[in-house]
Order: C-alpha cells, then sequence, then structure tokens
C-alpha cells in the first residue's frame, strides 16, 4: 500500500525544483565538448605540417653527415699515403744526389756503370710507384715561379731570362693528386727582361 505523503513527497514542490535542476544541468554546455568539426582539421593540418617540416629537416641533416662521412672517408683513402711517402722523398733525394756526383760523362769502367745504371733503376722504379698512387715531382726550372708551389731560396741575376722565372731547382717538390706535398726550393731570377704576361699587360 503506498503512503499518501510519500507520493506527495515525490510529487510536490520538492520534486518540481529537481526536475527542473535537471533540466537547467542539461542545458548549461560542457566544458569539455569537443571542437567543431572544421577547429579540429585546422589543428591536425597545423600538427601535420609541423611534423612534415622536422623530417624533411632531419633528411636534409642525416643526407649532410652521410655526405661528410663519404668525403672524410674519400680523403682518408685518398691521401693516407702521405706521411709515408714524405719519409720516402728523402731517399729519392738521396738516389739523384748519388747520380749527380757521378754524371755518366765521367765514368769510365763497366762496375762503375753497372753501378750507376742499379742507382737509376731504383730512382725511375721509386718514382714510378710515385705516380701509381698520385705522387707527382715538380721541377720547374724555366717555368713562372708559383708560391703555391714553389719555395724561393734565393734570387739570381739573369739579364737574358724574364724576372720570376725559376733558373734553379734546388731540391725538386711533390704534389700528391692535388695536395701539395713538399714545394720545389728554387732559385728565381731577378731583374732581366719582363715576363711575358708583364709585357701583354
Amino acid at each position: 500500500m503506498i503512503d499518501d505523503k510519500d507520493e506527495g513527497a515525490r510529487s510536490g514542490p520538492g520534486a518540481a525544483a529537481n526536475d527542473a535542476g535537471e533540466t537547467a544541468s542539461a542545458e548549461l554546455p560542457d566544458e569539455g565538448m569537443p571542437l567543431a568539426e572544421g577547429d579540429r582539421l585546422a589543428t591536425v593540418e597545423a600538427e601535420l605540417a609541423e611534423t612534415k617540416d622536422r623530417l624533411l629537416r632531419a633528411l636534409a641533416e642525416t643526407e649532410n653527415v652521410r655526405r661528410r662521412l663519404q668525403r672524410e672517408r674519400d680523403d682518408a683513402s685518398k691521401y693516407a699515403v702521405s706521411n709515408f711517402a714524405k719519409d720516402l722523398l728523402s731517399a729519392v733525394d738521396n738516389l739523384r744526389r748519388a747520380l749527380d756526383a757521378m754524371p755518366e760523362s765521367e765514368v769510365k769502367d763497366s762496375r762503375t756503370q753497372g753501378l750507376r745504371d742499379g742507382v737509376a733503376a731504383t730512382e725511375r722504379e721509386l718514382l714510378g710507384a710515385f705516380e701509381r698512387h698520385g705522387l707527382q715531382r715538380i721541377d720547374p726550372k724555366g717555368e713562372r715561379f708559383d708560391h703555391n708551389f714553389h719555395q724561393a731560396i734565393f734570387e739570381a741575376e739573369r739579364p737574358d731570362v724574364p724576372a720570376g722565372t725559376v733558373v734553379e731547382v734546388l731540391q725538386p717538390g711533390y704534389v700528391l693528386h692535388d695536395r701539395l706535398l713538399r714545394p720545389a726550393m728554387v732559385g728565381v731570377a731577378k731583374g732581366g727582361a719582363k715576363a711575358d704576361s708583364d709585357a701583354a699587360a
């Protein structure tokens, strides 16, 4: 049996107020309400563009690192023999000095000739090995002085030679591929006729 008081309590003024409160709360906007479809799309596109930019930057940086490492590896392979070659230059210099000390015209007997031929063959073999590994001799006698490859030791008065011409090579230089290993020690003409390039100017 239902109590009239309970029924009245449920259907009385309190119940009406409760229903009104529920209706009002249902009409209030939710603070955690999702963005409109257009705003959400714009946000996603902005995040995608930022991610794409970061990816492109990372790829570019990776490519730069790869190229730098490749260049360093090529250089290491190309110039790996430089220290070894430097140590051999004095041996080649001494072979040349030995040959200059006994000119062909002064060789009188077969034993001396055989010795000279052996020294000359050794020099040729060594220079050939140098060339096979990219090491080239600089012997610039008669050429225009070039401070990139030559080192002037003295100047000489040569009126019949254009100024700035190499007139004597005291010690040949060497380049390994495109890198100077040792400059040529030279004597340079001082005074004399002007060089062709100066005359043309």
